[in-house]
């Protein structure tokens, strides 16, 4: 009897436990996998919604503390595994076996590192111990492969199913890619309109073997068109992140990517700032060469989160032209850390929306 009181006292107090992100304890979201008392001793075991968790520092400090005040109680060892929760639609659908979640990166127009986000975010969940893929959907102009160096890479088949191309980056799983890039020559442009693109798309989705991933990561081509509708027709998308400068020019496209979504019932997960204050490596000056400011205040009018500013600096381009991506090296520095937070607050918001149970948006009309 005394065991059994001890541990339902250690139950209340891990009802106290907020999960910061989610709002309920961890009680009642099905967080505590394992609590086991070996005499006074406790075993308890906390499965996060992703390894990825931007917040598990702060939840493993409120365990602790909130077990500090269970009278009787002895040793703690505490230990943290985690479990991707899939999306709603995905899981109720099941269109694609095996994938929890999709994401697609996007942006309003060119030229603002939405590639180099998506790659550098796909490396990070991997590097986090989520089981990731990422999709090159810019079928006129994948560069995907290029920031991975596989250049004359070419996917195998097996039965009726293409395999991915898997890449090494220093993870527990390796990062599973496919790209229009594998099957066409450097120079050789893709002439396609619509219908063809539809084609592709729905190939690369449903005829890849991309086996079971926690998420699959879309960098999407720029503007509102074709792919983009194609997309919201062919999977449940889990939510879009926008990708945008601190330049009003560049807000202006992304403002009607974030409507489009809108349209299509797609929810905004959040706003990284790419190409932010640039550190002169010589006398440290700090420069806001494309403005300062303008991903968060998009935010801010969208109503959704900010997920972080991406400092310019030469090491991130580089490690595209190289084949590593800025995350993937020994030395990230400021923006590579940028990035790894930035990946870990969207699967924190990823998991958000799964444990909200639906992917309704409104957006402000602008």
């Amino acid at each position: 009897m005394a065991s059994e009181d001890l541990h339902a006292r250690v139950i209340d107090a891990l009802r106290t436990v907020i999960d910061p992100e989610m709002h309920v304890d961890l009680v009642t979201a099905k967080m505590i996998k394992e609590c086991a008392l070996d005499g006074r001793d406790l075993k308890l075991d906390v499965e996060l919604t992703t390894p990825a968790c931007p917040l598990k520092d702060v939840i493993e400090r409120d365990v602790r503390a909130a077990l500090a005040k269970v009278e009787g109680l002895g040793r703690v060892g505490l230990v943290f595994s985690a479990r991707v929760r899939s999306a709603p639609a995905l899981a109720a659908s099941g269109p694609i076996p095996g994938l929890r979640n999709i994401v697609a990166i996007a942006a309003g127009k060119g030229g603002v590192g939405k590639s180099t986000v998506a790659t550098n975010v796909a490396v990070a969940l991997a590097r986090d111990g989520a089981r990731t893929g990422i999709l090159d959907a810019d079928i006129h102009g994948p560069s995907v492969a290029k920031m991975f160096d596989l250049g004359g890479a070419k996917p195998e088949g097996r039965g009726n199913r293409i395999l991915p191309i898997e890449v090494g980056v220093g993870a527990k799983h390796p990062l599973k890619v496919m790209s229009m890039a594998f099957f066409l020559d450097d120079s050789q442009p893709v002439v396609w309109r619509g219908p063809m693109l539809h084609k592709a798309l729905q190939q690369f989705l449903h005829d890849v073997d991309w086996g079971e991933l926690d998420y699959l990561v879309l960098d999407l081509p720029p503007g509102t068109g074709d792919v983009q509708i194609s997309l919201t027709q062919l999977v449940p998308l889990s939510g879009a992140l926008l990708v945008t400068t601190p330049q009003d020019v560049a807000l202006l496209d992304v403002r009607k990517a974030a409507v489009m979504f809108a349209k299509v019932n797609v929810p905004i997960l959040g706003v990284i700032e790419n190409m932010g204050a640039f550190e002169c490596p010589g006398c440290h000056e700090v420069h806001s060469i494309f403005g300062e400011g303008g991903g968060e205040s998009l935010a801010k009018e969208l109503g959704v989160p900010f997920l972080g500013r991406i400092p310019l600096h030469p090491s991130v381009r580089e490690g595209g032209d190289a084949g590593l991506p800025i995350v993937a090296s020994k030395q990230p520095g400021a923006a590579g850390e940028a990035l790894l937070d930035c990946a870990r607050k969207l699967a924190g918001q990823v998991s958000v929306r799964a444990a909200q149970g639906g992917y309704a948006v409104e957006l402000p009309v602008l």
